[in-house]
């Protein structure tokens, strides 16, 4: 079910959602003080591309001091933007019971787009 889910994803519509994510961290690397923030858009872009089959999990070092830092940054001036997307395109996907699935998919994200330092996507046991 993971395989079709994420094609049928990524056909209608997390290819674009992952391309957005994938240039916007391109551009955020061409700055030294951007990488970090590029090095997070270009991960959550790849997890957007085939987010079934998928769970977030925490890294050892989540809470240490730079990826607090990191993450409070990242909130102000990217998260909080891309968690209101994943959260009204869930919101219109659950709409329809055939967008149910998607949706949940979307809300899934919500917590990567917030807060990415320390977070990584993983395939689920």
């Amino acid at each position: 079910m993971s395989f079709l889910g994420n094609i049928i994803w990524f056909i209608f519509g997390g290819f674009l959602a992952a391309l957005g994510y994938l240039i916007g961290g391109a551009i955020l690397c061409l700055t030294i003080i951007g990488i970090p923030f590029g090095v997070q858009a270009i991960k959550i872009g790849v997890a957007t591309l085939t987010p079934f089959g998928e769970e977030i999990t925490l890294k050892p070092t989540a809470h240490n001091t730079m990826n607090t830092i990191f993450n409070l940054i990242w909130l102000v001036f990217f998260g909080w933007e891309i968690a209101i997307a994943h959260l009204i395109n869930g919101l219109i996907l659950y709409i329809t019971i055939l967008g149910i699935p998607f949706g949940k998919q979307h809300f899934k994200l919500i917590p990567l787009a917030l807060f990415p330092f320390g977070r990584e996507f993983t395939k689920k046991h």
